[in-house]
């Protein structure tokens, strides 16, 4: 007799059988796609024989779309169509490119949903279509090298993407057809790659250098735990930052002006980068673009890119001290990204970190075998407790209450994912209706914070100001995109919003929270202070004024009548000064003004229930 093999639901019946799942790096230079095979990650070759793929995007008159090498070549002579870099513009809006600089080759518009367009031979194209383009290649790779279809990527975004970046790079997989497995930190593959390749525990710093953006992680590594301790970096800045550094430089050089055309603009760029990349291996290279011919030398190479290099080295020491760490405390420096192989960057980090980084895997492919790591295990290939990984967000989010301030529920750098809540109450009496109003940031005022989303929750039950219970929970799901509910817990209404924001972010904004959130902390909280006295000094001027109204004549003499008045005026004008601490005081003065009239509301207002009511009655009550 023999058994009849069956699987237990959604199990494969061939034991042996392997899910196909991969890692995508869609990077802001070049793209890549791995996956694990023998239990070995391995990255993954085009029909050439490459592993990298150019994020380079060409669109012609007559609808060929064109991705890769073959769509680099055309960027010197037909630049308005060739659209390279388009990471850099994934949830941004039209105004936001502005900080990206004045020598983008492009014509661009706004569209309906905020992001900015490229004008182009084939029409109106989006950053999400672009990116689409370019994932539908690394799927097809992908397909024809695992021989079928696939069943999930995991795919790789900077550190430092906020959601509405996080959601566009989502939907651009998604579109190509790619079902998304999770969204992963890009220090955080290459955290994955190295821990589990080389095993070893403790604090690890992953430097991570691409074309378009920077990032860096510090990271604890225990017990097969990877667990990201802060996270940092520039959402706009990179190699190709580089790139126009030292285009200028040749422009200059050349005699050129800044009015340039963007095919010669283009051409600089081209030559820029690859005198840089020669400069790697190379002292000096020669030079020859735009009618000038010359000889660039590694030192001047550096001269250039030494204030950005400085810029990045400064976001690791905000990051450290976000750990709580000092460089001492790092056991190894991981490099990721292209850009990290320009001698002079990892010169300046092994400086600051005081030792030799790890350059032990691929800076190019690090990220992408990392991520194929832990597609491995989340399509089911491997046990999900051989790896436990757990990922942060970048910046506080919260809701803005009374006096504009911002309230932070989940405060910066908590795991994810993550669910928390919080209880407020209403500000006035009868009030039926409560405005949430969410946002990001980590300054104390509203106006400082970004804003992600505003929802109103209504049918809250008429009541006493403050007796309302209001508990508003905020979700970040692995993505790092969130959703946010309002339920007023005696009546059970509720309301919520799925917070994808409007495209249109202003990267550079996201950056500068964080960054004056040290630089104005003291100036911040003295603000919050002045805020929240400013708020108490309202509540209780209402809630005294309409007392007085109700109950003054009947229970107080003209002269206790008067002398209530006279504190409220005190009040009113104190409420406006810039001193928290005088404002407290006149608070505090009316608080013990108010106590007699405040009791005897009190004790009217129990003579006033028991009145008609005997003592059996009341016990029985009772």
């Amino acid at each position: 007799m023999v058994l009849l093999q069956i699987s237990e639901p959604g199990q494969s019946p061939e034991p042996h059988q392997r899910r196909r799942a991969v890692g995508i790096d869609l990077g802001t230079t070049n793209s890549l796609v791995a996956t694990v095979r023998s239990g070995t990650p391995e990255t993954l070759l085009d029909s050439e024989g490459q592993h990298l793929l150019p994020s380079v995007v060409h669109y012609s008159a007559t609808g060929e779309v064109t991705v890769g090498r073959r769509a680099y070549d055309r960027s010197a002579d037909d630049p308005l169509n060739t659209l390279v870099s388009v990471k850099r513009f994934m949830g941004r809006g039209i105004e936001d490119i502005k900080t990206l600089g004045s020598q983008l080759p492009y014509d661009m518009v706004a569209s309906d949903s905020g992001m900015p367009n490229f004008k182009t031979v084939a029409g109106e194209i989006s950053p999400v279509a672009a990116s689409t383009e370019i994932l539908k290649v690394l799927v097809e790779r992908a397909e024809l090298a695992l021989d079928g279809r696939l069943e999930g990527a995991v795919v790789t975004v900077p550190a430092y993407f906020d959601e509405a970046q996080r959601q566009a790079t989502k939907d651009a997989a998604t579109l190509a057809g790619v079902k998304v497995l999770r969204l992963l930190s890009e220090p955080t593959a290459a955290a994955v790659a190295y821990g589990l390749d080389q095993g070893g525990e403790g604090v690890i710093a992953v430097y991570d250098l691409g074309g378009g953006t920077f990032d860096i992680s510090i990271l604890r590594l225990s017990h097969g735990v990877f667990e990201v301790l802060s996270t940092g970096g520039d959402s706009a800045l990179g190699g190709d930052d580089f790139d126009r550094a030292l285009a200028q430089w040749f422009g200059q050089q050349a005699g050129l002006g800044d009015d340039l055309n963007p095919s010669v603009q283009r051409q600089l760029l081209m030559t820029a980068r690859s005198a840089k990349e020669s400069l790697s291996t190379q002292p000096q290279v020669a030079v020859s673009v735009a009618g000038w011919t010359g000889e660039l030398k590694r030192e001047q190479l550096d001269s250039l890119i030494d204030p950005m290099i400085d810029k990045t080295l400064r976001a690791c020491r905000r990051c450290l001290r976000d750990a709580g760490l000092k460089p001492e405390d790092v056991a190894n420096v991981v490099m990721v990204g292209g850009s990290t192989r320009t001698l002079r960057v990892r010169e300046k980090v092994t400086e600051a970190f005081g030792r030799e980084p790890l350059v032990d895997i691929d800076p190019d492919r690090v990220v992408a075998i990392g991520a194929a790591l832990q597609a491995d295990v989340l399509v089911g290939n491997k046990p999900g407790d051989e790896m436990l990984l757990l990922d942060v967000i970048p910046l506080s989010l919260g809701i803005e209450t009374m006096g504009g301030l911002m309230e932070k529920i989940i405060h910066r750098n908590t795991t994810i994912p993550v669910a928390k809540a919080q209880d407020f109450t209403t500000f006035k009496d009868g009030q039926v209706a409560m405005a949430v109003h969410v946002l990001q940031g980590e300054r104390e005022l509203v106006s400082d914070s970004r804003s992600l989303a505003r929802f109103e929750l209504r049918g809250i039950p008429p009541m006493v100001a403050g007796a309302a219970k209001i508990r508003v929970g905020f979700r970040v799901d692995a993505d790092g995109l969130l959703n946010v509910s309002a339920k007023e817990l005696i009546s059970g209404v509720e309301a919520h919003v799925e917070v994808k924001p409007s495209y249109g972010l202003n990267d550079e904004e996201v950056t500068r929270m964080l960054k004056e959130s040290y630089t104005h902390a003291k100036g911040d909280m003295q603000a919050r202070a002045l805020r929240e006295q400013q708020v108490d000094a309202d509540r209780m001027y209402v809630d005294l004024q309409a007392a007085l109204e109700q109950d003054g004549r009947a229970l107080l003499n003209n002269e206790e009548y008067h002398c209530l008045e006279m504190a409220l005026v005190d009040l009113e004008r104190v409420r406006n000064s810039e001193n928290h601490r005088e404002i407290a005081r006149h608070i505090e003065v009316v608080s013990k003004t108010s106590e007699e009239f405040a009791a005897r509301r009190m004790n009217a207002s129990i003579q006033k229930a028991l009145t008609g009511h005997s003592l059996d009655e009341i016990e029985r009550g009772m």
